[in-house]
């Protein structure tokens, strides 16, 4: 897939004609790859940055300044410290010009575009690389505990009741190991080791219904779906806006994305609506449970894909 960024939901303040003027600029510099968002001022940028409504802002008037934020995403934040640069060409530019207009003998001050991060990354994951990374270990370990306990653990209930074990274990371990012990994860430990435990669970309990409900070939699913499929839109590499459409979109449906954006977002935007990611995740584990009723009152018990796994075993 090809990583063009496209749609970028950036907030931009000021004037009416300087913002037409800086959306006509950037559009013509990076064409199609910004979405501006005219909001009241400042403020109102900054609350739609911590709120995750936006990647950052370009606020215009007297002292202009461009808003980032390394947290949400590093290489839309230098993205953005690219258009600060054009933008203060652009100012400078036009004040010479309005000064030589005048005839004015002196050179007008220069004008300088500060950038400011408005949340950035913490000093223990400076490049957001253990962000990025957390998902691997997540994903990896959902598949393989819904295979290890689809194989090891004869009854669908019992194997239900596995994952739901293996999940909270799995939560804490993860969330201590990639929290305090790498500092790829900040905010609460107990919400991000609910987040994974989630996660884990999103990923490992489908893998076990559809074992419960078509037999051993149910273990495919976690690979060809979660690993093939999912992982590489997930957006948890890069902005869900680099992925053609629309397979960024699609990806927060499916728990890889959902987690990346849960995680992500407990972590450095606690003014975020995560509604929508732990809908997901719950869905993909209450509908993995779900099956697994169903394989199980489906062969009595389990029978079929019970007495192939014992064999197997």
């Amino acid at each position: 897939m090809t990583a063009e960024p496209h749609d970028l939901p950036v907030a931009i303040a000021g004037p009416a004609e300087a913002v037409a003027g800086a959306e006509q600029a950037v559009d013509e510099a990076q064409p199609g790859a910004v979405a501006f968002t005219e909001v009241d001022d400042r403020a109102a940028a900054v609350d739609a940055i911590e709120a995750r409504e936006v990647y950052g802002a370009i606020v215009l008037g007297p002292e202009p300044e461009v808003l980032t934020s390394s947290a949400a995403s590093l290489p839309v934040s230098q993205l953005l410290g690219g258009v600060a640069a054009q933008l203060e060409e652009g100012v400078n530019a036009q004040a010479a010009a309005a000064a030589s207009a005048a005839g004015s003998p002196v050179a007008p001050p220069h004008i300088d575009v500060v950038v400011t991060d408005v949340v950035p990354l913490a000093d223990t994951d400076p490049r957001g690389a253990g962000l990025s990374a957390a998902l691997f270990p997540l994903v990896l370990g959902g598949m393989l505990g819904g295979i290890a306990i689809s194989i090891a653990v004869i009854g669908a209930m019992r194997r239900l009741a596995a994952v739901a074990i293996y999940s909270a274990v799995g939560g804490l371990a993860l969330a201590a190991i990639l929290g305090p012990w790498f500092g790829g994860l900040q905010g609460d430990f107990w919400l991000n080791a609910g987040a994974i435990a989630l996660a884990l669970a999103a990923i490992a309990a489908p893998i076990t219904g559809f074992v419960a409900l078509i037999g051993r070939a149910g273990i495919a699913l976690g690979p060809v779906v979660m690993l093939l499929f999912a992982n590489p839109i997930s957006g948890a590499a890069m902005p869900m806006e680099f992925l053609p459409e629309p397979w960024g979109a699609v990806g927060q449906w499916f728990p890889p994305g959902a987690a990346a954006t849960l995680v992500r977002e407990l972590s450095y935007f606690p003014a975020a609506d995560t509604t929508f990611p732990w809908l997901v995740l719950a869905a993909w584990a209450v509908g993995g449970a779900l099956l697994s009723v169903l394989g199980h009152f489906r062969t009595a018990g389990g029978a079929e894909p019970d007495a192939e796994a014992a064999e197997a075993v």
